[in-house]
C-alpha cells in the first residue's frame, strides 16, 4: 500500500538554522532518503519551497478565485512530502519517524486512495 507522508515545519524556526545547520539537515535528509530508495519503500518525494510562495485556489460560482499563500495560518507548515510503499501502517509509521523532521516538526502519515 502507498502512504503519503507529509513533513510539517514551523518556517520561521527552519530560517533560523545557520549554513552550518541547514548542511547537517541537508545530509540528515540525504542520507535518509538513500536509505529508503535502496529498502524499495521510495516512490516519490520532495521539499517544498517556503509558504509565502504557495498560491491558494477556489473556485466558488464557477470563478476561480486565488490567495497568496497558504490555506490557513498555523504554527506549522508544510515542508515537503515523501510518498512510499510500506505493507502496512506499522511498516509506514517506522519509515516516517525516522524522518529528520520528526525530531522537531510532525509528520503525517496518510495512506492513498485506491480506486478500484
Amino acid at each position: 500500500m502507498q502512504y503519503l507522508l507529509m513533513i510539517y515545519q514551523n518556517e520561521a524556526e527552519l530560517g533560523k538554522i545557520d549554513a552550518a545547520g541547514r548542511k547537517a539537515m541537508t545530509g540528515e535528509y540525504g542520507a535518509f532518503t538513500q536509505s529508503i530508495v535502496q529498502s524499495g519503500h521510495f516512490k516519490a518525494g520532495d521539499g517544498l519551497q517556503p509558504t509565502m510562495t504557495a498560491t491558494t485556489v477556489r473556485v466558488r460560482d464557477g470563478k476561480t478565485l486565488t490567495t497568496d499563500g497558504p490555506f490557513a495560518e498555523t504554527r506549522e507548515q508544510l515542508a515537503g512530502y515523501y510518498l512510499i510503499e510500506a505493507k502496512d501502517l506499522d511498516t509506514a509509521i517506522a519509515i516516517a519517524a525516522r524522518i529528520p523532521g520528526a525530531r522537531t516538526g510532525s509528520v503525517e502519515v496518510r495512506p492513498v486512495m485506491i480506486y478500484d
